[in-house]
Formats: C-alpha cells, sequence, structure tokens
C-alpha cells in the first residue's frame, strides 16, 4: 500500500442501529440513509475518488446523512454525536479536489445545503452575511444586483459554498487586490463538537487577544461546524483595464511578477503561463514563448496609473504587449474546467490539479523541478503562476492524460496515487509549501506533519481541548480520533 493509501482504509466507528437514538431529535426528513444519497457523498470533485467510483469501491461512505435546517439542528447533531462518541464530517457542495468532505470512519455526514440564505447585508459597512451553505455565484448574483461583489472568484464559483471556502481556507482568481478568504472573513457562527454555538467578535479587526476566527479557516470541520459566515464586500470598478504579455522565458515572467507585487501595485489579475499552458491559454500551438495575463480595476484614474506602471515594468524586461482580447476571453471562460471532468470521466482517464506555493527566490526551482517529475507520468504538464504575494506565489499544475494509457480505473487510480506522492515530496524538497487553497483533504494527509513540522503540535492541543471525544473528521489533517 502507497503512503496515500496507509491513510484511507476506513475504520468504522459505530454500527447504523446505534444512530436511532439521534432520529428522534429532529423530523424524519432531515435524515437519508438511502443508497443514492449514501453514495452521493462518498465522493467529491478528487480524482481519486472519481476512480474509487467508477470501480464501485465505497471506501468513504457515511452510515447516515442528516439534513439540518439551521444552527440549532447542527447543535443537536453535534451535541448527541458528542455523548456517544459518533464521527461526524460536514459536508458543503461537495466539489472539493482533494477529499476534504469524505468520511474516513463512517459515522454522520452532516449536509449544510440547506443552509444557504443570505441572513443580512450591510451596504455601509460593506459586509454580507450568509449561512454555511449558500453556493457561491448565488451569493455574487445577489450583490451584483445591488453594484456590489464578493471579491472572491474561484473557478468552482457556482460549485462552491461559504463554508466550504473556510473550511479550506480557499482563496480566488482575484486575490492579488482583494485577499483570500483569511482576509474577506469578519466573523463567523460555529458550532463546536461539544453543541455549544458561537459567534465569533464582529469587529473591523481583532482587537482582543488572538484572533479566534482564524482557528476555524482551513481547519477542514476537525474543530467545529460553521453555520454562518460574516464576509467583506466592495463596491463593483469604474474601470477594468486588461492586458496580455509575451515572454520569452520563464524567469523573466517571474521577475515582472515580483516587482509588480512589491511596488505596491494592486493587479485583480496576475497569471503568468509556461510556454506549454501558454499554447493551451492562448490557443495557439505554434506559440514559443510564455504569456502573462494582467488586470486592473477601480477608480478610473488610479487602475489607468496602476496599468501605466505595470506595463512599464514589463516592457522593461522584454515584456510585448499583445492586448486586452486574450484576457477577456479567459475571463469569459475562466469557470470551465471540462477539460479535466471529460477526461476523468472516462474509466481509463487520468488528469489532476495540483496547486504549491514558494517563495520567489525558490519557485522557479519548484515548477522545474515539478514539470521533470510529473512528466514521467502524464501526457502533458502544464504550469501557471498566481495568487501573487510580496513574498511570493502560487504555481498551478495540470496534468492531462497519462504517460502510458491506463488499461481501466483502477490502473487510473494507482496512476493517480503516484502523482499525488510525487508532488508532495517534490514541494516539500524544494521548499514549497505542499497546497496553496485547495486544503488537504486526503491527497496531502500523507506530508502534514512534515510540512507543519513543530508547530503540529499547536493543532494537536487545540483539538484536544476543543474536541476531546475526537467526534469531529477523525484522522484529518493528521488528528487522530477517538
Amino acid at each position: 500500500m502507497d503512503d496515500l493509501g496507509k491513510h484511507i482504509v476506513p475504520q468504522r466507528v459505530r454500527s447504523t442501529p446505534s444512530l436511532a437514538g439521534l432520529r428522534a431529535l429532529l423530523p424524519a426528513s432531515r435524515f437519508s440513509d438511502s443508497p443514492s444519497d449514501l453514495r452521493r457523498h462518498s465522493r467529491d470533485a478528487w480524482s481519486i475518488a472519481i476512480k474509487a467510483a467508477q470501480q464501485e469501491k465505497r471506501t468513504y461512505s457515511p452510515e447516515l446523512v442528516v439534513s439540518p435546517r439551521g444552527t440549532e439542528e447542527v447543535a443537536l447533531v453535534l451535541e448527541w454525536a458528542g455523548r456517544h462518541g459518533i464521527a461526524v464530517t460536514p459536508w458543503g457542495a461537495g466539489s472539493s479536489v482533494t477529499g476534504a468532505p469524505l468520511p474516513l470512519t463512517g459515522g454522520i455526514t452532516v449536509d449544510l445545503t440547506h443552509l444557504d440564505q443570505v441572513v443580512s447585508v450591510d451596504l455601509v459597512n460593506q459586509m454580507i452575511t450568509v449561512q454555511a451553505g449558500a453556493v457561491g455565484a448565488q451569493v455574487e448574483r445577489y450583490l451584483n444586483q445591488r453594484g456590489y461583489t464578493l471579491g472572491h472568484s474561484p473557478q468552482s464559483l457556482g460549485v462552491s459554498t461559504a463554508g466550504g471556502w473556510v473550511a479550506t481556507r480557499a482563496t480566488g482568481q482575484f486575490s492579488s487586490r482583494y485577499g483570500g478568504i483569511e482576509h474577506l472573513v469578519i466573523a463567523m457562527k460555529v458550532v463546536l463538537p461539544s453543541g455549544e454555538v458561537v459567534t465569533t467578535q464582529r469587529s473591523v479587526r481583532a482587537p482582543l487577544g488572538p484572533d479566534l476566527k482564524q482557528l476555524f479557516i482551513g481547519a477542514e470541520g476537525t474543530l467545529g461546524i460553521v453555520t454562518e459566515v460574516t464576509l467583506r464586500i466592495f463596491a463593483r470598478a469604474a474601470t477594468r483595464l486588461l492586458e496580455a504579455v509575451a515572454f520569452d522565458a520563464v524567469d523573466s515572467g517571474l521577475r515582472v511578477m515580483r516587482l509588480v507585487m512589491q511596488c505596491g501595485l494592486s493587479p485583480f489579475i496576475v497569471r503568468f503561463y509556461d510556454r506549454e499552458e501558454s499554447r493551451h491559454v492562448m490557443h495557439d500551438h505554434r506559440l514559443s514563448g510564455c504569456v502573462m495575463f494582467l488586470g486592473f480595476e477601480g477608480l478610473s484614474r488610479v487602475a489607468q496609473a496602476e496599468y501605466a506602471e505595470a506595463m512599464e515594468i514589463c516592457v522593461a524586461d522584454g515584456g510585448r504587449l499583445l492586448g486586452a482580447d486574450p484576457v477577456a476571453a479567459w475571463l469569459a471562460r475562466r469557470f470551465d474546467f471540462s477539460a479535466i471532468e471529460n477526461l476523468l470521466a472516462q474509466p481509463s482517464g487520468v488528469a489532476e490539479t495540483i496547486e504549491v506555493a514558494n517563495f520567489w527566490d525558490r519557485i522557479e526551482w519548484t515548477w522545474s523541478e515539478m514539470k521533470s517529475a510529473l512528466s514521467e507520468h502524464a501526457s502533458e504538464v502544464l504550469g501557471h503562476f498566481s495568487h501573487v504575494y510580496p513574498q511570493g506565489t502560487s504555481l498551478y499544475l495540470i496534468l492531462l492524460g497519462a504517460r502510458s494509457a491506463p488499461r481501466d480505473a483502477a490502473a487510473a487510480e494507482a496512476e493517480l496515487r503516484a502523482i499525488w506522492k510525487i508532488a508532495n515530496e517534490v514541494a516539500l524538497r524544494t521548499g514549497a509549501s505542499t497546497a496553496h487553497h485547495h486544503g488537504v483533504g486526503l491527497a496531502r494527509l500523507p506530508v502534514i506533519r512534515r510540512d507543519l513540522g513543530s508547530s503540529m503540535v499547536l493543532l494537536e492541543r487545540v483539538k484536544e481541548a476543543l474536541d476531546p471525544a475526537g467526534i469531529m473528521c477523525p484522522g484529518k489533517l493528521g488528528l487522530a480520533g477517538r
């Protein structure tokens, strides 16, 4: 068994009959153990979970799905589960690409899709409060009708939820201007494993002690279930300026990205594609160089000034301006994930997306090593740099097809496991973080302790304090459950 497989063998906490007491607490309509519902909650969008489903394997299945209609009902479920030692795993839209919502130990899955309402909106202070199951695209449409935007716009906007963003420490394609979810959350309501309901302080900045809401951002359900989130919102931009820029080599583009961010500019789009992905994104397989997409928005004169400064930086490093059309075309199709989905839908199909991050002085090394190592297993390895900071950037890799065609879903699964093992090891060897915005899930579970190092003890002690019964997502984030 490979390193990943060691972490995904299910160990049931209780059998279904012991859940009968829970059914007495809520209306019957809240519960389901039908084969179709259990099957639906036993796979997300992770490639390996898809391959398992194609083999009709039920490795990650819950024993009961509970669909509460409010925070109070979530609290009843957790209080009961804590008393009886039953594992609980929260579920949002099921769109994770790392196995984050899959139950390692059976038990109960708490499906939050019915908690999908906008609770309140405050346009003066630019805040919106939504329930955890609210889908991003619906919230964005609600705000757009009022002249505002979330600023948070992941590729999964139409199939991900506010609670899922918090749980996995998500970030959107416009994060270089608006920040990741950790910058956008003002407050949240959380049900602790004990059933206690906590609302974190709502303030412009956490002024008293540690910023306690950060405990739950990225915790992937291991410390409790978030049921409401208050987020910053932004007025929609009056002006938007776009530009595609060609570069001859990766090092030039990376240098420009670094200078743009370290000069204090705030582009809402910064995406730099290596040669292989540039050919795809430009729909030109004769292209010999790399392409960067830049976008600036906001007040007209401010956006124009930032655009002009960025273009000077690009041209000074050999960049050639290609105009706005390629970026506009990407914006129109940026939610399209069909190339990956179509490959994975074939039982023998292999496709994957892997994101890591590193500092500026090491990110090219990480990119080079990833491309070299993964090319042994994939027909195409595409790479781009996005989600940019003054200190570094993320690297997003897209793998399309296997180097040697698998004969069936089992062989494709084995190939994907090998890909993940290689990617995790290369990230650690080059000093990169093994994840950036897709979360840990099951994909990074084998290496989380090595990645976090001595700080893992902090996570363990917080877990012990908040979840002494060990019911929340046992096994996730490398945290044992009882």
